[in-house]
């Protein structure tokens, strides 16, 4: 059985819920397809000391301030996870839990959106938004020796908290946000603990907090598409947010980056200079990629596996729209704060294509 629709959601996170925010006041038809079976999208799966760069009135989605949480001035992720529950009743957003969208095709002036859900898992829609993010598509590097190391391997998708690691050495790789906090959230509760990055990292300034690289982040798009020289972005004031732990963790000495291995061996890494050291653990703070193969029967993707776009819609399928993948799809589209604009652009572009 085919389900009919104006339109289709791929994820539930705060990306589709913003889509869904606007395609409600823009009168359209529509369906939220989740592949976690509760709200909050991939907040719910983040460490247990993760917290927002910004405080909860500059974190908000479309519609709804995120209110304060009572003794934090930047929320942590289960603040995120009961604010976007709320948000999705609150706003009586038609979405499915635990429905896991395996392709997306062309069918008859349609696009055809199959799940995972037997009989009733697939609907004829006039148009489709993609916001499944990256947190399903955690990426590994190839590092000689990662498969014959007979240590513990996870990525950031995987960890929790210090409490499995007492007693272990453990390396951190990454010169990100993530590796700079899990390495910070590991040395501050006694971790035998090993960053490494392929640079040295780049400490944003103290006072620098999500707040002021949304704006950097909207000041670049705006320059690109007046014509101007490229300021670059975020990325030209550094790499890491001084959040307090990683701040107390840098200041007291316990967060000092060193040069990548060269390689894993059965029980740890050798170092460029060819000394080696014993290991327990490797977390792999190493980043994702988007989360876009239901897309591969629409044949987009070019050589690098990247799908050309104007704004968030597709250039090469004009009823498909990519939401909230980064500066690619929208400045500062991957925040929460930031998602809403182009979620409003995505859907006043869907009205005035379907009527």
């Amino acid at each position: 059985m085919t389900q009919q629709t104006d339109v289709v959601v791929v994820g539930g996170g705060q990306a589709g819920l913003a889509a869904g925010y606007h395609l409600r006041r823009q009168g359209l038809d529509f369906v939220i397809l989740d592949a976690d079976t509760a709200p909050g999208g991939s907040w719910q799966h983040m460490w247990d000391s993760l917290h927002l760069f910004s405080p909860a009135e500059h974190s908000s989605l479309p519609g709804r301030l995120m209110p304060a949480q009572p003794g934090q001035t930047y929320p942590d992720a289960g603040h995120v996870v009961d604010y976007l529950t709320d948000f999705e009743k609150r706003y009586d957003l038609p979405v499915q839990h635990g429905i896991r969208v395996d392709a997306v095709r062309r069918d008859a002036g349609r696009l055809l959106v199959e799940a995972d859900s037997g009989d009733s898992g697939t609907w004829r829609a006039r148009a489709v938004i993609t916001a499944t993010g990256s947190w399903s598509r955690p990426f590994l590097p190839a590092i000689p020796g990662r498969s014959v190391f007979t240590g513990r391997q996870l990525h950031t998708v995987n960890y929790r908290s210090p409490a499995g690691f007492a007693g272990q050495r453990v390396i951190v790789v990454g010169g990100g946000n993530s590796g700079a906090q899990i390495a910070a959230d590991l040395v501050l509760a006694g971790i035998d603990t090993t960053w490494v990055t392929r640079r040295p990292p780049r400490f944003l300034a103290d006072d620098i907090d999500g707040r002021a690289l949304f704006e950097v982040a909207t000041a670049r798009r705006r320059a690109l598409d007046a014509g101007r020289t490229d300021t670059g972005g975020v990325a030209s004031l550094g790499d890491v947010v001084a959040t307090p732990p990683v701040r107390a963790a840098r200041d007291a000495g316990l967060l000092t980056a060193r040069e990548m291995f060269t390689e894993l061996t059965a029980t740890g890494v050798r170092w460029p200079d060819g000394t080696w050291s014993a290991v327990d653990a490797v977390i792999w703070c190493t980043g994702f990629r988007p989360a876009l193969a239901h897309l591969a029967p629409l044949g987009l993707r070019g050589r690098r596996g990247h799908i050309a776009t104007d704004g968030t819609r597709a250039i090469g399928e004009s009823r498909l729209h990519l939401l909230g993948y980064g500066d690619w799809t929208g400045p500062a589209s991957a925040t929460l704060i930031g998602v809403g604009r182009t979620a409003r652009d995505a859907s006043l572009q869907i009205r005035g294509l379907l009527h």
